[in-house]
Formats: structure tokens, C-alpha cells, sequence
């Protein structure tokens, strides 16, 4: 039993640290979400048509992107400021 004793300080002294353990919250990845896909080109001597659908196309596309970088962001921005109030 004495033994048992000892070996149990022991074990809870060798896991306390008089050192305070402070955890960073994590950087962004450098990519972000990744990359948003490349715009549609039109080609030389393309009819109105075709300029209307690319337009229209890239628009939504652009819009689509931003949206998700934005609200991307703004997750990462609470869920940092969320961490940091932690004490």
C-alpha cells in the first residue's frame, strides 16, 4: 500500500506543469476554400447571344464565389473570436 502510495504521487506530480499551456487558434490554410473557377472567355467575332450567356454566366459564377469566400470568412472570424473569449 505504501507503495502504491508513492507511485501514485509520483504519477500526478510528473503530470502537473508549472508552466501555463496556451493554445493558438490555427491560421487559415494559405488557399482559403481553394480557387474559384476560371471565368468564360468569348471568342473573336462572337454573336450578341453568345456575349449575353457568357456575361450571364460569369456573373453567377463570380457571385457564387464571393458568397462562399465571404461567408468562409466570417465562420472563421466568429469561430476565432469565440475561441479567444475562451479563458
Amino acid at each position: 500500500m505504501k507503495y502504491a502510495t508513492i507511485l501514485l504521487v509520483l504519477c500526478l506530480t510528473g503530470c502537473a506543469t508549472s508552466v501555463p499551456v496556451v493554445a493558438k487558434f490555427p491560421e487559415p490554410p494559405s488557399k482559403g476554400q481553394g480557387a474559384c473557377p476560371q471565368l468564360q472567355t468569348l471568342n473573336d467575332g462572337a454573336k450578341l447571344s453568345e456575349v449575353a450567356n457568357t456575361v450571364t454566366g460569369n456573373y453567377s459564377t463570380y457571385y457564387e464565389c464571393s458568397v462562399k469566400v465571404d461567408t468562409w470568412n466570417e465562420w472563421y472570424e466568429v469561430q476565432r473570436r469565440i475561441f479567444e473569449g475562451i479563458k
